[in-house]
């Protein structure tokens, strides 16, 4: 069933305005029939959504398991207000703020049972219940959209719906962070890549105690940023060597972590070389094109490379109740808004970084 909303949002029209990918470079505004939430599921109004470097991708048309064009509407980095529930549906009520987590797995395969649900076996199956808002499902793109209630979180009033953009983009880092063992008390970290994605994982590898977070980019405003966010100590990659800035700083041993959040193919080598004996690489960025790794130092070494997508493992929940407590700067971060109809500007936006943006975001 579906529980209208009474509260004074109005009533839930029949259509509404969403993005349309008709195809590679081709996203288009048109009006839409409003989802039904079916069992388990909310339908949420969206107040804000953000865009990230996977956007592009999928923009561009290199994204795999996307929906066909011409119906598709993308956007990942949601959150708005509840404004109807599905059947069975208890755990949020009409009027909940919330911030999303994008993935939700089927289930019922293998790795879903071992909450590996970003890692779903039936990836892009919605007939099996995996959803991938914005991504294998219509998404964020549109004043509603369709999403579990399992894959929401409420928020707290002292939460803005900017910050929740940014805290889907924690989910990400935290959830990496996570895949790579998560203890870094004491550690020193390296973070190549000063984007959204990398300045939420300063700001929590310090949360998690980390003795030295070193940031690395080529955009000094970014670093600057990221050195009142908590860096200790910031590297611009197109002024200094970082691997021997790294090594300097880290008395020629390396960083116990060091993570890539950019995506450059030349990255994961440098973070190799940046890397001590018996540490770790942590791939969360996504890359164009291949890459040419020095496997042979990292066996011999002992270093252990990790990889994770997206904001699984509960970790968006973790992020919210971090940004609750006031230990994450979120919304701070989203420096350009646009409506709806300029979304392909937006985009051109993100691509360019015209105007050193850092998160770019759909504001409803």
């Amino acid at each position: 069933m579906m529980t209208l909303q009474v509260d004074n949002h109005g009533d839930i029209p029949e259509t509404m305005r969403a993005a349309v990918l008709f195809g590679p470079g081709d996203i288009r505004v048109i009006e839409k029939p409003v989802p039904k939430p079916g069992p388990g599921e909310v339908l949420v109004k969206v107040a804000e959504c953000g865009m990230c470097g996977t956007d592009l991708k999928i923009y561009d048309g290199h994204f795999p398991g996307t929906p066909p064009y011409g119906a598709f509407t993308p956007g990942h980095e949601w959150t708005g207000t509840v404004v109807a529930l599905g059947d069975t549906v208890d755990e949020l009520a009409v009027g909940d703020r919330v911030c999303i987590e994008a993935h939700h797995g089927c289930g019922r395969c293998e790795n879903c049972l071992a909450g590996k649900y970003t890692m779903c076996l039936n990836y892009g199956d919605s007939a099996k219940g995996q959803r991938a808002s914005g991504m294998t499902a219509d998404g964020g793109f549109a004043e509603y959209v369709v999403h579990y209630a399992s894959s929401l979180y409420k928020m707290a009033d002292s939460i803005s719906f900017k910050d929740a953009v940014l805290i889907t983009t924690a989910g990400t880092g935290l959830f990496g962070l996570d895949s790579a063992g998560g203890y870094v008390v004491g550690q020193d970290v390296a973070i190549f890549g000063g984007g959204p994605v990398g300045l939420m994982t300063v700001q929590l590898a310090k949360q998690l105690g980390a003795e030295k977070v070193i940031l690395c980019d080529i955009d000094q405003n970014r670093l600057d940023l990221g050195k009142t966010l908590g860096a200790d100590h910031v590297i611009n990659s197109s002024e200094t060597d970082p691997v021997k800035a790294i090594l300097d700083l880290t008395g020629g041993l390396g960083v116990h972590l060091a993570i890539d959040s950019a995506g450059a193919a030349s990255i994961p080598d440098l973070l190799l070389h940046c890397t001590r004996r018996g540490g770790k690489l942590l791939l969360i960025a996504f890359y164009a094109k291949p890459v040419t790794l020095d496997l042979a130092k990292a066996i011999r070494e002992g270093i252990q490379i990790h990889t994770s997508r997206g904001e699984g493992g509960g970790d968006v929940a973790r992020a919210l109740h971090l940004a609750e407590m006031g230990r994450l700067r979120c919304g701070e971060l989203v420096t350009h808004e646009f409506p709806l109809e300029n979304i392909a500007d937006a985009l051109s936006i993100v691509r360019s970084h015209e105007g050193d943006p850092i998160k770019v975001a759909i504001k409803f």
